[in-house]
C-alpha cells in the first residue's frame, strides 16, 4: 500500500505565498517522477510542475517564474514553493507520483487527496 499525504494549502492574498508538501510512504521500491496537478472548478486537472529523480524539472507556462518544484529523495517528499499568487491559481492541487512499489514491482501512478489553494484578490 502507498500513500500520498499533502499539506500546505490555504487561504492567502494574492501576492502571497504558500509552500506545498507532499510525503509518500509505504511499500515503496523507487520513485520515479513526482509532481503537483491542480484542477480549478469546472476545469480539468492540468500539471503544474514535475521532477524526475533525476531532477529534471517541467513547468507549466502559467506558473513559471512564480513556482518552484523541489525533492527530498531520502524523504520521498516533493515540495511546491508558491510565489507572487494570482486568484487564477485558487485550485485543488494534487501530488502525483509515478513509482514501483515493492509488492507488484511495476511502475504504477498515485495521487494524494488534494489540499485547496484559494487566493483572493
Amino acid at each position: 500500500q502507498v500513500q500520498l499525504v499533502e499539506s500546505g494549502g490555504g487561504l492567502v492574498q494574492a501576492g502571497g505565498s504558500l509552500r506545498l508538501s507532499c510525503a509518500a510512504s509505504g511499500s515503496i521500491f523507487s520513485i520515479r517522477t513526482m509532481g503537483w496537478y491542480r484542477q480549478a472548478p469546472g476545469k480539468q486537472r492540468e500539471l503544474v510542475a514535475q521532477i524526475t529523480s533525476g531532477s529534471s524539472i517541467n513547468y507549466a507556462d502559467s506558473v513559471k517564474g512564480r513556482f518552484t518544484i523541489s525533492r527530498d529523495n531520502a524523504k520521498n517528499t516533493v515540495y511546491l514553493q508558491m510565489n507572487s499568487l494570482k486568484p487564477e491559481d485558487t485550485a485543488v492541487y494534487y501530488c502525483n507520483a509515478d513509482l514501483i512499489n515493492s509488492h507488484e514491482f511495476r511502475l504504477m501512478v498515485y495521487w494524494g487527496q488534494g489540499t485547496q489553494v484559494t487566493v483572493s484578490s
